[in-house]
């Protein structure tokens, strides 16, 4: 059973940065194609980046320029470089997986709260 564990949420304010890292229990991770998602009070979940296996990335309209999403493959981890961060980036951001070994597979972690003050 694969684990995602995210950390790196907290309180920062408007223009500043934070790091989100979500580290991946289990042996799909360098096979997985890796993502974050958030999920604003009231709103829909929503993505925000993601990166195949190969290190393809892409991101959401609302964050290019901003989020960078980088993986190492050594540490079974996957980043979110958040930068000039806005109020409507306040969140809860998840990690996610998605893998295929006969059958397609997901998983989420638990969420890592940010919360950026104007």
């Amino acid at each position: 059973q694969v684990q995602l564990v995210e950390s790196g949420g907290g309180l920062v304010q408007a223009g500043g940065s934070l790091r989100l890292s979500c580290a991946a229990s289990g042996s799909i991770f360098r096979i997985a194609t890796m993502g974050w998602y958030r999920q604003a009070p009231g709103k829909q979940r929503e993505l925000v980046a993601t990166i195949t296996s190969g290190g393809s990335t892409n991101c959401a309209d609302a964050v290019k320029g901003r989020f960078t999403i980088s993986r190492d493959n050594a540490k079974n981890t996957v980043y979110l470089q958040m930068n000039s961060l806005k109020p409507e980036d306040t969140a809860v951001y998840y990690c996610y997986a998605r893998w295929a070994l006969g059958a397609l597979y997901n998983a989420w972690g638990q969420g890592t709260q940010v919360t950026v003050s104007s």
